[in-house]
C-alpha cells in the first residue's frame, strides 16, 4: 500500500510537470518548478516568479479557452481582443495570453507569498513607490538605488537601498524582449499592492489596511490579477491585458460618455479657479479652439470671497461655460489624503448621502464631470472609496478624473466614466521644483513604455510657454505629447494667450485632436531614448515621435501615409514651427535635441 501511494504521488507530480501550459499562439510557455512559475518567451526564460503560490506536486488542469472581445470608449484601442489558455494549479488560476500571463489565487489565510526574482544586471525601469505615483522610471541594472528623500515616506533596506517599488515595472531580461509587471481588477474589499524587495526577490505586498477601517463589502474569494505583459516593445506598448482581465462594463447606457480635450487653469494660475474673470479666459479659449471641456480647479467654492468677482459664484461660472457651448468639469478634495492646509472644497463626497446630494446638484447644474484629488495610497479604504465615487458618479452621468491617486488597474473598462488618472510625474511639476527641466525629455520618452501602458495618464501636456520653472523641450516635442500620451480627458495646461498666439495650423491641430483612439502601433523607440507611435481615430492617422536625448537623432519611419501634414521644429530653433504638406511620409526623420514631430493624414 505504501509503495502504491508513492507511485500515485509521483504520477500526480509528473502529470503536473507534463501538462504544457502555453499561450494559444505558442510563444509564451509556463512551467511549474517547485513553488515557482518559470515563464518563457519563444523558448527563452524571461520571468521567474520564484514564489507563485503553487506546488509542483499539484495536478495541473486546463479549464477553458479564454477569448476577450469587447469595445472601449476610451484608451489605445476601441476594439480589444485577446486569447488565453486557462489552467488550474491548486488554488491558483493561471491564464497564458498571447501577450502575457495573469494569475490569481483563492483567498486563503494566510495568502500564499508571491514574489518575482529580478536578477542583478537585468535592465529595468522601475519607480520608487510613493502614494501619488509621481516619480521617474530611471534605467538601472541593479536594485541598489538610493531612496528619493522627498517622497511621502522613505523605504529602505538595512543596507540603505530603496526597497519599495510601484507598478508598473518594465524589465528587459533578454535583449529585445520585455516584461511589464503590474496588477488588475481591484474589487470592493481589496487593497492594491506594490513590490518590496530583499535583494533580487521582489515580493508582492498588499497595502496595509487603515487601522480601524473596515470595508462595507464582502472580501472577494480571490486576489486581484497579477499581470505580466511579455514580448517585444510593441507587444508591451500595444497590449490591453490590464483591461482584458478586468470586469466588463457595469454602466448600461454609456451614450453620455465622451472623451475630449480640456482647457485647464492650474498650471498657469495656481489659485485661478477662485477668480471668475480668469475662468472666463479659459472658457473663451475653449470656445475659440472648439474644445469640449473646461476644468475649474481647486478653490472654486471661495469665488464669492474674491472682491474683483463682484459676488460671482461657481454657478455663474458654470452658466457662463454652458452659454459658450463648453462643458464644465470641477475639482474636489477627496478629504482622505491631504486635508490640513489643503485647498477646498472638502468633505463633500465622503459620506454616501453627501456624495449623492453633491452629484445630483452637479448633474442638475449641467456639470459634465469631476476631478477628485489627494487620495492617500493603495489601501482598502482608498480602493473602496474610489469605486464608490465611480458608481455614484455614473448614476449622475458624471465623468471622473482621479488625481493624487494610485495608477489605473483596469477600472476604465468596468467603469468607463473613469476618463483619466494622474499617477504620473507630469507637467504640473514645472510648477513645483526645478528638477523636471533637465529630466523631462528622457522621462517623456519612457512613459509610453511604462506608466501609460496600463491606462490613461493625466500628464497635462503641450505647454509652449514656461511655468514657474522653464522647459527645454521643443514645440515639436510638446505637440507630439498630445498624441503619444493617452488620456480620455486631455488637459491642455498652457495659458490661453500662449495657445492663441500659435499659428492657425497649430490651433486647428488642437481643435481636432482626438482624446481616444481606435488603434495604436509602436513604430520605433526605446525607453528614455525616443518613441514613435502611430494612432488612428476614425479615418485619420497621427504619427508622432519625440527625442528623449540632448543630441540630434535620425530615425527610420517604417510606416506609410499619403498627403501628410508635418508639424515639427525648425532645425536649430527649438521654439520655431516648421509646418509643411508632403505627398507621403519620408523614410526617415531627423530629430532635433529634445525635439519631436507629428504627421497627420486621412485614409
Amino acid at each position: 500500500m505504501r509503495q502504491l501511494f508513492i507511485q500515485l504521488f509521483l504520477m500526480v507530480a509528473v502529470g503536473a510537470m507534463a501538462v504544457p501550459m502555453s499561450s494559444p499562439n505558442g510563444k509564451i510557455t509556463v512551467t511549474v518548478d517547485g513553488h515557482a512559475l518559470k515563464v518563457c518567451y519563444e523558448k527563452q526564460q524571461v520571468l521567474d516568479i520564484a514564489e507563485a503560490g503553487v506546488d509542483a506536486t499539484t495536478a495541473v488542469s486546463q479549464t477553458q479557452r479564454i477569448k476577450t472581445d469587447y469595445q472601449m470608449l476610451t484608451g489605445k484601442s476601441s476594439h480589444c481582443t485577446n486569447e488565453a489558455n486557462e489552467y488550474q494549479i491548486g488554488t491558483t488560476v493561471l491564464r497564458v495570453y498571447n501577450d502575457g500571463i495573469a494569475f490569481r489565487t483563492s483567498t486563503i489565510r494566510p495568502q500564499p507569498s508571491i514574489a518575482y526574482r529580478i536578477p542583478e544586471g537585468t535592465r529595468r525601469w522601475m519607480q520608487q513607490w510613493c502614494d501619488s505615483y509621481e516619480g521617474f522610471f530611471p534605467l538601472s541594472t541593479t536594485y541598489k538605488v538610493a531612496p528619493v528623500p522627498s517622497y511621502s515616506g522613505t523605504f529602505k533596506s538595512a543596507e540603505g537601498w530603496n526597497n519599495r517599488w510601484g507598478y508598473p515595472a518594465l524589465l528587459e531580461p533578454i535583449n529585445g524582449t520585455f516584461v511589464l509587471i503590474s496588477e488588475a481588477n481591484i474589487e470592493h474589499g481589496q487593497s492594491a499592492s506594490c513590490l518590496y524587495n530583499d535583494g533580487e526577490l521582489f515580493k508582492v505586498v498588499e497595502a496595509e489596511h487603515v487601522a480601524g477601517e473596515t470595508s462595507n463589502h464582502t472580501t472577494p474569494n480571490h486576489t486581484p490579477w497579477r499581470v505580466a505583459i511579455i514580448g517585444t516593445l510593441a507587444d508591451v506598448l500595444e497590449s490591453t491585458l490590464i483591461t482584458d482581465v478586468s470586469e466588463p462594463c457595469k454602466i448600461a447606457d454609456t451614450s453620455w460618455i465622451h472623451p475630449g480635450v480640456v482647457s485647464w487653469i492650474y498650471w498657469a494660475y495656481n489659485h485661478g479657479s477662485n477668480d471668475y474673470n480668469i475662468i472666463k479666459k479659459y472658457v473663451d479659449m475653449a470656445e475659440t479652439l472648439r474644445l469640449p471641456y473646461v476644468l475649474i480647479d481647486a478653490e472654486w467654492d471661495e469665488m464669492d470671497k474674491v472682491a474683483s468677482n463682484n459676488g460671482k459664484t461657481i454657478e455663474d461660472a458654470i452658466n457662463y461655460a454652458k452659454s459658450k457651448g463648453v462643458k464644465p468639469l470641477i475639482w474636489y478634495n477627496s478629504s482622505v489624503g491631504w486635508v490640513d492646509g489643503a485647498p477646498t472644497p472638502k468633505f463633500r463626497l465622503n459620506k454616501p448621502e453627501d456624495r449623492e446630494k453633491e452629484f445630483a446638484w452637479l448633474e442638475k447644474m449641467g456639470v459634465a464631470g469631476v476631478k477628485i484629488d489627494f487620495f492617500s495610497g493603495d489601501n482598502q479604504r482608498n480602493m473602496d472609496f474610489q469605486l464608490n465615487l465611480l458608481e455614484s458618479a455614473a448614476r449622475h452621468h458624471l465623468l471622473v478624473n482621479f488625481h493624487g491617486a494610485t495608477i489605473p488597474r483596469g477600472w476604465q473598462r468596468t467603469w468607463p466614466n473613469l476618463m483619466s488618472t494622474e499617477g504620473v510625474y507630469g507637467a504640473e511639476w514645472y510648477n513645483n521644483v526645478a528638477t523636471f527641466t533637465n529630466k523631462a525629455a528622457c522621462h517623456n520618452a519612457t512613459l509610453p513604455f511604462t506608466r501609460n501602458v496600463i491606462g490613461p495618464m493625466d500628464y497635462t501636456p503641450c505647454t509652449f510657454s514656461d511655468s514657474q520653472h522653464p522647459h527645454i523641450t521643443t514645440h515639436g516635442h510638446e505637440i507630439a505629447l498630445t498624441v503619444l500620451f493617452e488620456s480620455a480627458l486631455q488637459h491642455l495646461a498652457d495659458r490661453p494667450e500662449s495657445y492663441l498666439a500659435q499659428p492657425q495650423e497649430v490651433q486647428q491641430f488642437l481643435s481636432t485632436l482626438p482624446a481616444a483612439w481606435d488603434e495604436t502601433h509602436l513604430v520605433a523607440g526605446y525607453p528614455g531614448e525616443y518613441v514613435i507611435m502611430a494612432r488612428r481615430s476614425g479615418n485619420k492617422w497621427y504619427l508622432a515621435g519625440i527625442n528623449g536625448t540632448d543630441s540630434v537623432k535620425e530615425v527610420t519611419l517604417n510606416f506609410k501615409g499619403k498627403d501628410v501634414t508635418l508639424y515639427t521644429d525648425e532645425p536649430g530653433k527649438d521654439h520655431t514651427w516648421h509646418i509643411e504638406k508632403q505627398k507621403k511620409l519620408p523614410k526617415s526623420f531627423v530629430f532635433q535635441p529634445r525635439g519631436g514631430f507629428c504627421y497627420i493624414w486621412k485614409k
